[in-house]
């Protein structure tokens, strides 16, 4: 990723928290951001875990969307 992508990256992903109002994925952002320990993935419950493991089986099997797609989906929700 080159750093304009990196920049543009943060500022979307600063947006999009502004204007977060889940609860839950607030505080799972918390977390995310207080674990400076190197071992995280040890401090993850087994469900997180699970999931990140489908999503990335997921991805390296191609089941994936663009990011467009993805936000066209959550706003049809």
């Amino acid at each position: 990723m080159s750093t304009a992508e990196i920049k543009q990256t943060k500022a979307v992903l600063i947006e999009w928290i502004n204007q977060l109002n889940d609860s839950n994925m607030l505080a799972t952002l918390e977390d995310l951001r207080q674990s400076s320990d190197e071992n995280w993935w040890d401090g993850l419950s087994d469900v997180y875990k699970e999931q990140i493991s489908k999503g990335i089986a997921d991805a390296d099997a191609g089941r994936v969307v663009s990011a467009e797609e993805f936000w066209r989906r959550m706003k049809s929700i």
